[in-house]
């Protein structure tokens, strides 16, 4: 069980930008409900977690259990109607000293790429890479509950990449 708080900004990535990526994992994660966000998870077909998340969009309280895939999977079926499931590849890429996720999505997503860093602390100073565009980390349509809701990728963001 990880009990903590989420400290993180997210950007935009131009992907033609982007060095050769390691290999990623495969996600696929649906919201159970946004007031908080609880989420579901299975990364890899291999791990399985629930996690509930506080408000706010850089730093906001977090707690994730770790549980059975079988009962993953059924949750998933029980979604928020009307929500897509989230599949992406996620990649880490060491930059700056702090490592980055960068985010490949699929499905009702597909196109959108985003890079996340998670920080110790808000005012942390962060060594942007190349590939990085436009901050969105203050925008919750680029939240990833959000991105389930709306079904597909925000205004303005293929524009930005």
């Amino acid at each position: 069980m990880k009990i903590g708080w989420e400290i993180e900004r997210k950007f935009l990535v131009r992907a033609g930008a982007l060095p050769s990526l390691p290999r990623g994992v495969r996600i696929q994660q649906a919201y159970l409900g946004f007031e908080p966000v609880v989420r579901v998870r299975v990364e890899d077909g291999q791990r399985a977690a629930l996690t509930v998340k506080g408000r706010g969009l850089a730093k906001r309280r977090e707690v994730e259990m770790s549980i059975p895939l079988e009962a993953a999977h059924a949750l998933m079926e029980l979604r928020v109607p009307g929500t897509c499931v989230i599949v992406k590849t996620r990649h880490h890429i060491l930059h700056g000293g702090h490592i980055w996720e960068i985010d490949v999505f699929h499905g009702c997503l597909q196109g959108l790429v985003l890079a996340e860093v998670e920080l110790p602390d808000r005012g942390d100073p962060v060594d942007l890479p190349p590939w990085a565009a436009r901050e969105v980390t203050a925008d919750p349509s680029f939240q990833n509950a959000n991105l389930a809701r709306a079904g597909r990728v925000p205004e303005g963001a293929s524009q930005q990449a």
